[in-house]
């Protein structure tokens, strides 16, 4: 591909190479192999299943280490509301007051979606918000016609010289209201949540990555509320936030694997994916790294018992990093036995399913020695794992990669072959859903940062369809944060109570019990 002199400034300025785009080009003209999934992981096959023992050790060893760690809370937070209101910009646009009832509308169209807004109306944090932008404007909601009510409300939300809701980040919409009226956001939450498990010495550090464009909103919130939290709470927050790196946006090629041009002439390069964070992550220094998205947050009412399990996984993390860390030390500074190097491969295999090669017998002791090692001096990740009540997205799956090696990861639908008949029945078979609760070990046993761009799996990445002024054209996702950027990590799943995943994919979640109950 020959790139004109303005093409190649244009992805130097992005912190690219002409090979970066050349590389890009040569995955969409080959192809993405399917990840090959073996087996569903399932409760001891490869989900450690929690029971009073585990949690109250897990939560001990936590507790004892935690004010000598230093801890980091993780939030992926650049998404824009416009998906969770998706259902509502459709009726605003197809909805003639004039014409018809908004009943018949909705029994016509089966809107159950918005049936279901309407009913509950008066539950959702903003309602007194729209209600007082309405009467500002001199429209008292009171007495429009019914046809009429639920179209100014959803109007004042979403309408852009108004309250502009779907082009507000996700974490500063209005999620929970509490007595008093007091709302509270998202980003809020987090912080609440925070000072619960992530936090220690009186201190909490999270760090959110955002779109640059809403940094000035975070800053206003976060001055808003900072000092109510602290009183409440007690700790004092540190908040850095992050954004996306230019030069992990992706080149969007045409339907025949050429380069898209913009109408000026210009290449089309667009974001990657949550993929594109792991530069984020892997920026950060700490000794634990909690990973949870913005929108999986809940009232007070139950952040105990969401902290409870945060505490779990990150004692479960504790506690095999020890163990870790100790055979490292070992297989480094000790003329070892026969017998304890098998030991220390029935390690990986009973504790960190890593599977062993079956000619590891054969190898030397040098190597069986250097093999181990390779092993064991990873990043390890422990991943809350809830049961599958048919919410879309990852789960659990032993994965077969090229050489037959079998190792525990995150896999989406989008990564599997469903039109192959035998995927398609161990995909089915999932027991368990990912819900993106993840604590992280990003440091060796001698205390150094691991740079995580070493243990990506580089052809986990997703082409999808997408279209840029009514042109279609394909996009490259890079390899999913906790998917294939974690590949060659470590991985322990666990089995967590639904009540760790909450999130808001759609306004109407917001009417759930978990961000309903007033306190």
């Amino acid at each position: 591909m020959k790139f004109s002199e303005e093409d190649i400034e244009q992805i130097e300025k992005k912190g690219l190479t002409v090979k970066d785009v050349e590389s890009q080009l040569a995955i969409f003209k080959s192809g993405i192999p399917f990840t090959n999934i073996a087996e569903v992981a399932t409760k001891d096959h490869g989900i450690i299943v929690l029971n009073q023992k585990i949690i109250d050790e897990s939560v001990s060893a936590f507790e004892t280490r935690k004010n000598n760690l230093s801890l980091v809370k993780f939030v992926p937070a650049s998404g824009a509301a416009s998906r969770m209101f998706k259902f509502l910009f459709k009726f605003i646009k197809k909805y003639n007051p004039e014409k018809e009832s908004i009943n018949s509308y909705i029994n016509k169209e089966k809107l159950k979606d918005l049936s279901l807004f309407s009913v509950g109306l008066e539950k959702f944090p903003f309602y007194n918000i729209v209600i007082d932008h309405l009467n500002n404007k001199g429209i008292d909601f009171n007495e429009l016609p019914t046809s009429r009510k639920l179209w100014h409300f959803v109007q004042a939300m979403l309408d852009k010289q108004q309250l502009n809701f779907g082009n507000y980040p996700k974490g500063l919409l209005p999620f929970h209201e509490y007595k008093n009226n007091y709302i509270s956001t998202a980003f809020e939450e987090h912080l609440y949540e925070a000072a619960l498990y992530a936090s220690n010495n009186k201190n909490a550090q999270l760090h959110f990555t955002i779109s640059e464009r809403f940094k000035d909103k975070f800053n206003e919130e976060f001055k808003r509320i900072e000092e109510h939290v602290e009183q409440k709470t007690g700790i004092s927050f540190e908040i850095d936030f992050s954004y996306q790196h230019e030069s992990t946006d992706t080149i969007a090629v045409t339907l025949k694997d050429q380069p898209f041009r913009e109408k000026d002439g210009s290449l089309l390069f667009r974001p990657s994916g949550h993929g594109a964070l792991l530069k984020n992550l892997n920026e950060l220094d700490a000794d634990i790294v909690f990973i949870k998205n913005i929108d999986n947050v809940v009232v007070k009412k139950y952040k105990e018992e969401v902290a409870k399990y945060k505490k779990v996984l990150a004692g479960i993390l504790l506690q095999l990093q020890t163990k870790v860390f100790d055979n490292l030390n070992y297989l480094e500074n000790n003329d070892l036995s026969e017998e304890k190097l098998i030991e220390i491969a029935e390690f990986l295999t009973r504790e960190l399913s890593v599977k062993i090669s079956y000619e590891f017998e054969k190898y030397s002791d040098k190597y069986k020695i250097e093999y181990l090692k390779e092993k064991l001096n990873r990043p390890i990740r422990v991943c809350g794992m809830v049961k599958n009540e048919g919410e879309p997205g990852g789960g659990p799956f032993w994965v077969k990669d090229q050489n037959w090696n079998l190792s525990l990861q995150i896999v989406e639908s989008a990564q599997i072959n469903l039109k192959d008949k035998s995927q398609k029945e161990i995909f089915k078979k999932a027991t368990h859903f990912n819900p993106v609760d993840v604590v992280c070990g990003i440091k060796n046993y001698k205390g150094e940062k691991f740079d995580l761009e070493n243990y990506v799996d580089q052809k986990a990445a997703f082409i999808t369809m997408k279209t840029k002024v009514g042109k279609d054209l394909k996009a490259l996702e890079l390899p999913g944060l906790w998917n294939g950027s974690m590949a060659h990590w470590n991985t322990i799943f666990v089995e967590v109570p639904i009540i760790t995943f909450n999130p808001v994919k759609t306004v109407n979640d917001l009417l759930k019990p978990p961000h309903q109950i007033k306190t």
